[in-house]
């Protein structure tokens, strides 16, 4: 499969960076949390194992674990962690590491719910030793509720020494949706925590991509317009649609079939309205289609962020588009002036 580079990612890369310098450089060492959420596809643990990959300085450990979708159990995270470690070696009674590796030995009588959490606790600072460490948590979404119970836990355990990585899909998207929601709150409310909701690239970062890959010009940005739109700005798309039709040229990414299990309905698209947009909504559009946040237009523009979103709520009124990819698909398509020019 072709890699997609971290085009329109390196902000929240810098950022992960300066998380971890917290944990690394402290002498007084406290967990640091950063919660990164999207939907399916939009680059989430691509971002993290980048972001692991070129910390510096180097881990101590790095525990990473998942849920087991089709069969999940308690602790799911953790036994993912413990299944690929020795934990002979580890000081813990062993019925109840049976318990939390979920063993198949692990006896009838289980610990009290409580005392199973703080045991877990136990294990991954026995894990995390002097540190410092990072502690991976893929796909929240779809942990058990002991599993959310222990990485909240951990984002505020005292004296350990190791930067929480989170990564999830909207609470919408959860197994059990509201104790997601309270998770994600209460991890996003930790002091000093980062949160990260990654939205699809834009059509400037999809133009990057395929330089990269067809050489050193930027594309025709009909061409990139039109990638875009096909892939909805979704990086795991864009890497299948490269992977499947990257070799036959950049026509080839435009008029061939889409792959199925991409097939899905083309966004709507707003109809050309009769409003006038102000030259500062221009801009703020111009941002849009560049695949920025609201935070990342303020700092390009030199406003507020509270500017920005007041201009993109009063554009998407405007124009009747229902989302800020709407409304820079509607920019592309009608070649608003200002708004839908590609960096090169």
């Amino acid at each position: 499969m072709i890699p997609v580079s971290m085009v329109g990612r390196l902000g929240e890369l810098a950022e992960l960076d300066r998380a971890w310098s917290t944990v690394a450089g402290n002498d007084r060492p406290s967990p640091a949390v950063t919660v990164i959420t999207g939907a399916a596809g939009v680059g989430k643990s691509l971002l993290v194992a980048a972001a692991v990959e070129g910390l510096d300085p180097r881990p101590a450990a790095v525990l990473a674990g998942t849920a087991r979708v089709h069969d999940p159990a308690p602790y799911d995270w953790l036994a993912a962690v413990l299944s690929v470690r020795d934990v002979s070696a580890l000081d813990l009674p062993p019925d109840a590491l049976a318990w939390l590796a979920q063993q198949p030995t692990a006896p009838r009588e289980r610990y009290a719910p409580g005392t199973l959490l703080r045991l877990a606790v136990r294990t991954v600072r026995l894990l995390v030793g002097a540190g410092p460490a990072v502690l991976v948590v893929e796909d929240l979404h779809d942990l058990d509720p002991a599993s959310l119970n222990l990485v909240v836990e951990l984002a505020t355990a005292p004296q350990l020494p190791a930067l929480l990585v989170v990564a999830s899909r909207p609470p919408a998207d959860a197994v059990a949706p509201e104790l997601t929601r309270r998770a994600l709150a209460r991890l996003c409310g930790v002091r000093g925590a980062v949160r990260q909701h990654l939205g699809p690239l834009g059509v400037a970062e999809v133009s990057e991509i395929l330089t990269q890959v067809y050489g050193d010009s930027p594309p025709p940005g009909r061409v990139c317009a039109a990638v875009w739109q096909r892939t909805g700005g979704n990086p795991y798309a864009l890497t299948e649609l490269l992977a499947v039709h990257g070799g036959r040229g950049l026509e080839a990414l435009v008029g061939e079939p889409l792959p199925e299990h991409l097939r899905t309905p083309a966004p709507r698209v707003a109809a050309p309205p009769d409003a006038e947009l102000t030259g500062r909504e221009v801009e703020v559009l111009g941002c849009l289609v560049a695949g920025m946040s609201n935070k990342q237009a303020a700092r390009a523009l030199g406003i507020s962020v509270r500017t920005v979103t007041v201009h993109v709520s009063n554009l998407l009124r405007k124009i009747g588009a229902a989302s800020r990819t709407e409304a820079a698909l509607w920019a592309v398509q009608h070649r608003v002036p200002g708004a839908g020019q590609l960096r090169g």
